[in-house]
């Protein structure tokens, strides 16, 4: 029997823990990985932080200086086991969650080895990017060649020589693109259905970050305009090589997706370059072929679907209306969402996930507090 338990070992989940902690609420974190930073650790090899490290630091533990400015995946790992480490939290690994349901003034969780935990708090940090997902295309069972999502991706070595089709231009999907032009694939392709908005990751030492953090609060019209004007300025014209410009402004795109801009480190020279070639999006498959929604189709080798992530959360609970149409909860970063039950890590902002997470954690430890105090 546990007052607070928070699911997920991830940096939304650390930092919540840390910050209960420091006002003297003692916690469990249940995390069904063998350790800390689980879907940190699965993600490709060249992956770094989009975020400056001044930036993405967890309350409490500045990131290492040494780990540099834009901090590496497994720098990052490192850095999110000497945090827990740090402020001794109490992490249970190995530990799946199968149920969670109310129970007289508790919930009660439903474990993957049959057994049952149960808190008066709950609070749910597994993370916005959870559980991946890949479109049913039409003729997907049909398809003869190699399939994988982006979480599989680690590194170009096993697509050497062949041709390869990447389905989503986010920051994965772009990032993904680049290894492999630059790791010898055959040929690779880019599929895109929505243009995106592309921003340089730093501009005279000025990263990208900042104008999110600094702009952010500027009214969605202004800021629309102002990203455009600083696109045109940044960026060249891609249309010719069949990247279209954004049709919807970038905040109303956050507002009604959760979009954030993919940063360039290095698809637009490869665009340019001939290197990663940009297609239509995906409308089906055969057996050897891609079908394209302008009516082409090519015969890759290799797709590697950079599509996303569910939550995962509306299988956990009984209550849809927690959730809305994505299975993002309705009410999340500081409120709670029923008593004793609080979301924390599923904003998506413009000021960095990492940075997003630490404010949260304070705003949850507070609110957690003045519960166990009343």
């Amino acid at each position: 029997m546990a007052d607070v338990i928070v699911l997920g070992a991830g940096a939304a989940g650390l930092a919540v823990a840390a910050q209960l902690k420091a006002r003297g609420v003692d916690c469990v974190v249940l995390e069904r990985g063998t350790g800390v930073a689980t879907s940190w650790r699965g993600r490709y090899d060249r992956l770094r932080l989009h975020t400056i490290r001044g930036l993405s630091g967890l309350p409490g533990l500045a990131i290492p200086r040494e780990y540099g400015r834009w901090v590496k995946r497994d720098d990052l790992v490192r850095y999110l086991e000497a945090y827990a480490q740090r402020f001794a939290i109490t992490v249970r690994t190995g530990t799946t969650v199968e149920r969670i349901k109310p129970a007289a003034d508790r919930w009660s969780l439903q474990l993957g080895d049959g057994s049952e935990q149960s808190a008066h708090t709950l609070i749910v940090a597994t993370g916005y990017l959870h559980t991946p997902v890949v479109p049913q295309w039409p003729g997907r069972e049909t398809w003869t060649g190699t399939l994988l999502h982006s979480a599989e991706y680690r590194n170009a070595e096993p697509f050497r020589g062949r041709n390869v089709l990447v389905v989503g231009p986010g920051n994965s999907g772009a990032e993904i693109a680049t290894d492999l032009a630059e790791g010898g694939a055959a040929s690779v392709s880019l599929a895109i259905r929505t243009p995106p908005h592309i921003v340089r990751r730093e501009t005279a030492g000025w990263p990208a970050q900042m104008n999110g953090v600094l702009l952010g609060r500027l009214p969605e019209r202004a800021f629309n305009t102002m990203a455009a004007a600083m696109a045109r300025l940044e960026m060249p014209d891609l249309r010719p090589y069949g990247i279209d410009r954004p049709a919807e402004g970038l905040k109303t795109r956050l507002r009604t997706r959760r979009y954030v801009p993919l940063q360039d480190v290095g698809i637009v020279a490869d665009v340019l370059a001939g290197r990663v070639r940009p297609v239509a999006a995906v409308q089906g498959l055969t057996a050897t072929s891609v079908l394209l929604a302008d009516g082409t189709s090519i015969q890759p080798d290799v797709i590697v679907a950079a599509t996303g992530y569910g939550t995962g959360l509306p299988a956990l609970f009984e209550d849809p209306s927690l959730f809305d149409e994505t299975g993002v909860p309705r009410i999340h970063g500081g409120a709670a969402a029923r008593p004793g039950l609080f979301f924390v890590g599923y904003d998506v902002t413009l000021g960095g996930m990492l940075r997003q997470a630490a404010l949260e954690s304070r705003r949850v430890a507070r609110a957690v507090h003045r519960d166990s105090r009343s």
